[in-house]
């Protein structure tokens, strides 16, 4: 599985937690940024992912920013893009089967390093449900 991963200066710590836990299970595609002490703002790092993620065929993205709201609400702007902001396993889970979300969104500072591992667990494994769920999906678009 390809997945995209960026974050701006204050994701970028969980961001390379997150690529050392599963980097033997996923193929991950780090898009920036490279440091926590140059700042970045949190659009521009998501315009970033959401384009690449669109145009080389990646599975899912990762966002991180502080509180996770930021890059979410920035990713939600590209077309074909369902962010989620996910605080725990289940919304994880419900993200993914009930809303196909493609970019999963994460608060560093309001995420502890254990929960944003089972959410990251949580979001690449669940699977869309599709059923009733894809009408809404296809409203969305």
């Amino acid at each position: 599985m390809k997945i995209a991963i960026a974050s701006d200066h204050a994701g970028y710590k969980l961001k390379n937690i997150i690529i050392n836990k599963f980097q033997d299970l996923f193929s991950f595609t780090d898009f920036g940024c490279d440091n926590d002490k140059d700042s970045i703002d949190y659009p521009d790092i998501s315009k970033k992912l959401c384009s690449k993620y669109l145009s080389d065929n990646f599975d899912f993205g990762i966002l991180i920013c502080g509180s996770g709201i930021g890059v979410c609400i920035s990713a939600n702007k590209v077309k074909n893009i369902r962010a989620a902001l996910c605080h725990n396993e289940e919304t994880a889970k419900l993200s993914r089967q009930h809303n196909n979300a493609n970019i999963l969104c994460l608060g560093a500072r309001i995420t502890n390093e254990e929960t944003a591992i089972q959410i990251v667990k949580s979001f690449l494994e669940s699977k869309f449900l599709a059923g009733r769920h894809l009408s809404r999906i296809e409203k969305i678009e």
